[in-house]
């Protein structure tokens, strides 16, 4: 992957007075086209790197550059470490378990006690999951197109897209990415996708449009909801909600008030309380919440009777 690749290149720069672009693609078996990248992006983040043509010209790092530890405390060495372990739950290698001892390894002094944030990125889809996050983390640091079957709610379809960013939010992953067929930037969530393929064909950055996971983005809202529960769906309310959304009634139950993102996915939540709730409204998800309860209702009585 490329960040294995530049924390490589930047070791060998630290340790070497001087190497060459052809020996750094040699050595990490890519195009030299691709360790110019590299070197461009690690001037980007600050790497005083120094490159000279001709004979006896190469890359190096400026005379008097290092990177000094002790600027760590505990403190930092701990969050560092925490984060490493967050993104060793979804990968699909060992690259990031190889770092932390690495690192722990040269920062003893600045690690004490027991950890104390535990982070686990992958949820239930550990196994779906790290084959799609890697296999995209390679197409983005290798810039090439990945094509993938899409699940939404409006139908299934094929994409191809400019793969640009990986990003985590409630609960979910999600890629950031220009799409082919839409002509326009498309928030993907990973565990829609299926088939996902690094291509061969590659593509120039665009300038990329910033990354907007707002809730509003996420989860557009625009339906105003109003619903009551009973008193022991409290937890569940507070746990998906907050404390604020519902007020208790004269009956105990409890007025749930809040905006929600499509009729669809209220329905079918709703739906998860059975008979612990009522949907007030809006009227239109009320009546098809009886319309499928009649349904089911006929479909489980002709079982009953011997319809299947």
């Amino acid at each position: 992957m490329k960040i294995d690749r530049l924390i490589g290149m930047l070791s060998i720069l630290l340790q070497e007075e001087k190497t060459t672009a052809p020996e750094l693609a040699e050595r990490f078996e890519v195009s030299k086209r691709t360790i110019n990248r590299d070197i461009e992006d690690l001037c980007k983040a600050g790497i005083p790197i120094r490159t000279a043509q001709g004979s006896g010209g190469g890359i190096s790092i400026m005379d008097g550059y290092r990177m000094d530890r002790t600027i760590l405390t505990s403190k930092d060495m701990q969050m560092i470490l925490a984060r490493l372990r967050s993104l060793d739950s979804v990968s699909g290698s060992s690259y990031y378990s190889q770092l932390m001892e690495k690192i722990q390894a040269g920062s003893s002094e600045f690690i004490t006690g027991r950890d104390s944030i535990l982070i686990d990125l992958s949820s239930w889809y550990r196994d779906s999951l790290a084959p799609k996050i890697e296999t995209i983390q390679d197409a983005i640091g290798d810039r090439r197109l990945i094509r993938f079957r899409y699940y939404a709610p409006s139908g299934e379809s094929d994409r191809t897209v400019e793969p640009y960013y990986l990003a985590f939010r409630w609960s979910s992953w999600y890629l950031w990415a220009w799409c082919l067929k839409r002509k326009d930037y498309r928030l993907f969530k990973l565990n829609r996708m299926d088939r996902v393929q690094k291509t061969e064909k590659s593509f120039e950055c665009r300038e990329v449009a910033m990354l907007d996971l707002s809730n509003e983005k996420i989860f557009p809202g625009g339906i105003k909801v109003k619903a009551l529960f009973e008193p022991e769906q409290k937890w569940q309310l507070v746990e998906e909600f907050w404390p604020s959304c519902f007020t208790e009634t004269d009956d105990g139950r409890l007025l749930f008030t809040a905006d929600y993102t499509d009729i669809e996915n209220l329905v079918t939540w709703i739906m998860t309380f059975g008979d612990k709730a009522e949907l007030l409204e809006p009227k239109e998800a009320r009546e098809k919440i009886a319309s499928m309860v009649q349904k089911m209702i006929t479909v489980y009585k002709e079982a009953e009777h011997g319809g299947i």
